[in-house]
């Protein structure tokens, strides 16, 4: 096959090249490197023979990226964004040129195409708002949705709050659309918590890895809230097995949207996850407590029965092992990760 990911030197673009490179595909990365640390990403990819990149900007390349998407592809994975609800708080204007007008250019140039390729787009569970509508109890130190004990399915009202959620839930409508207008097989991954190898997170993305790299450099961690707050954690390997199987079931999952996440088994308090962290450290990290961020969700765990009932996919790495898994990245790249951080 001939794949391009559009933000293919990010976290998990970058995995998804690794992926499908080492079954002998030709993949072509399109990123405009803004992502810190994208570039050492890009760097360790080029290695490799079947990856091409182009340094184009999805919001302003649109002549170039159709001319390369024109060329007989046959898949694209769209994960270029702007992806922190903080940055787009402050800057509104990049968020929505970005999140949509780039998924925009990106969607128009697989229309015009002659060979329309299959189109997964990176979604987040943000389009659900911030959820303040669900009731929660407090069991156990961290909250508990009462009326979903298995979690948020594809059902559930959309309620965009903050740029952010705007933009990426206006982009999650359009790659919808398309299917529907334009008969393009589109395919939308709603997104929860994902962590794993080549993901050098920071405090505004990628907390579990920012927390991680944070105490294996003894610094602080601020945890915005009071910590009982509930994410489901999925390891970038199992991400990938969902691409996969999606991909294999196309005439199944095209024009769909399925929550993808470690579900209510793989679901932690970040105050769990920052214990658990202590633990594979041995450090007792200082934890700084400020009010929680605009827009931020109390309680989000993905309900995964959709895409277990359409291409029977369900996460098998639990957190213990993909925790140990990320944490091992880190401690063979300590050094490169120390001159950055």
């Amino acid at each position: 096959m001939r794949i391009v990911i559009f933000g293919g030197a990010g976290f998990i673009g970058s995995n998804i090249a690794r992926f499908y490179s080492n079954e002998g595909n030709q993949i072509i990365i399109i990123d405009n490197l803004s992502r810190k640390c994208s570039d050492l990403n890009l760097k360790d990819l080029l290695t490799n023979q079947n990856i091409k990149f182009y340094n184009y900007d999805i919001a302003k390349n649109f002549k170039e990226i159709c001319e390369i998407v024109n060329a007989d592809i046959d898949v694209v994975y769209h994960c270029a964004a702007q992806v922190a609800v903080t940055t787009s708080i402050i800057d509104p204007r990049l968020d929505l040129e970005t999140n949509i007008l780039g998924s925009f250019n990106v969607l128009e140039s697989c229309r015009l195409a002659k060979k329309k390729p299959i189109i997964f787009f990176s979604s987040t569970n943000k389009v659900y708002g911030n959820l303040d509508n669900i009731p929660l109890i407090i069991k156990n130190s961290k909250y508990t949705n009462t009326e979903h004990p298995d979690g948020i399915n594809e059902d559930f009202s959309l309620n965009f709050y903050s740029p952010y959620g705007c933009s990426k839930g206006a982009a999650d409508q359009y790659f919808l659309d398309y299917s529907r207008i334009y008969g393009l097989k589109t395919v939308v991954f709603r997104k929860s918590c994902i962590y794993g190898n080549n993901q050098f997170g920071v405090e505004d993305q990628g907390w579990l890895s920012w927390f991680a790299i944070a105490m294996l450099f003894q610094k602080k961690i601020t945890i915005y809230g009071n910590g009982s707050q509930v994410r489901d954690l999925l390891f970038i390997d199992d991400l990938m097995t969902a691409y996969d199987l999606a991909l294999k079931n196309i005439d199944k999952t095209a024009g769909k949207v399925y929550n993808i996440g470690g579900g209510i088994n793989f679901s932690v308090s970040i105050n769990e996850a920052v214990e658990r962290l202590k633990m594979f450290f041995n450090y007792n990290v200082e934890t700084i407590f400020q009010n929680e961020r605009q827009g931020d969700q109390k309680y989000y765990v993905s309900n995964y029965n959709k895409a277990k009932k359409d291409f029977n996919w369900e996460p098998i790495v639990s957190p213990e092992i993909g925790i140990k898994k990320m944490l091992d990245w880190i401690y063979n790249n300590k050094e490169l990760i120390k001159k950055i951080f």
